[in-house]
């Protein structure tokens, strides 16, 4: 069986962030593939239904699937990684042939762009390579969650000339010498700039940025990581999850 199978990026949060390009693809959609991760939030829930109301076709169906459990603490890191995505592309797989006639179109919604820490691509790869599925892949690149902070914070990522290094909190501590001038920070729930980050360096912090809880704070690291990290337990507390980003900079 052949079936086409898109990974729509969509923003960060914000549907008027949406491309037209994405919105084309999402009109002669058959079926989206969504993960049911157990904690999935109402909002985001919300927004995901609100975009497929208005741009999928009005036939479309949505198939749930659950998501494979994951060690968050593992021993070996990237092998846990690995054997979950395994485990993904598995179940992934399932629905497929379960699910989508001969022919088919299928889609996954991804918050931000596919290529930027999301493992939907990875997954994909793993069902092209290992299945019996004969995939016809297209991707739809989405506005990252990094050009929605510095569009929100009204600057450019970097100084005339600058290299950008982008990582997430768990490596931030291993950015290499000369690497960390500009540090986009994506996927850092413990905020591990308070720990790494020398007081005269300079941040712009961003929680859900674009949509309508958006919170934004920038200065000296010395004299805004308490407000950040004061902020973002509010948040949390007050809509149920967070997502934020940063850019880092030395002065």
């Amino acid at each position: 069986m052949r079936i086409t199978l898109r990974v729509i990026g969509i923003g960060p949060g914000n549907p008027r962030q949406i491309t037209l390009e994405a919105i084309d693809a999402l009109a002669d959609v058959d079926a989206f593939l969504v993960l049911d991760k157990g904690g999935d939030k109402d909002s985001l829930v919300a927004l995901r239904r609100g975009i497929l109301d208005r741009h999928a076709s009005p036939d479309h169906r949505v198939i749930e699937i659950v998501d494979p459990t994951r060690d968050r603490d593992p021993a070996d890191y990237d092998a846990e990684v690995r054997r979950w995505h395994a485990a993904r592309a598995a179940v992934f797989g399932d629905a497929l042939r379960a699910e989508v006639p001969d022919g088919g179109v299928v889609a996954f919604l991804v918050w931000g762009d596919p290529a930027l820490y999301d493992s939907t691509l990875r997954i994909v790869d793993d069902l092209t390579e290992h299945s019996d599925l004969d995939l016809d892949v297209e991707v739809i690149p989405g506005v990252t969650s990094a050009s929605a902070l510095t569009a929100a914070h009204r600057i450019a990522a970097n100084r005339i000339g600058e290299p950008i290094h982008i990582t997430t909190g768990r490596r931030l501590a291993d950015t290499p010498d000369g690497a960390d001038t500009n540090q986009i920070v994506m996927l850092d729930g413990d905020l591990a700039f308070r720990r790494t980050a020398d007081a005269d360096d300079h941040i712009w912090w961003g929680a859900y940025v674009g949509a309508d809880e958006e919170i934004l704070v920038s200065g000296r690291v010395g004299d805004v990581a308490d407000r950040i990290a004061r902020l973002r337990s509010e948040a949390r507390e007050r809509v149920g999850w967070i997502m934020d980003i940063y850019l880092l900079r030395k002065p």
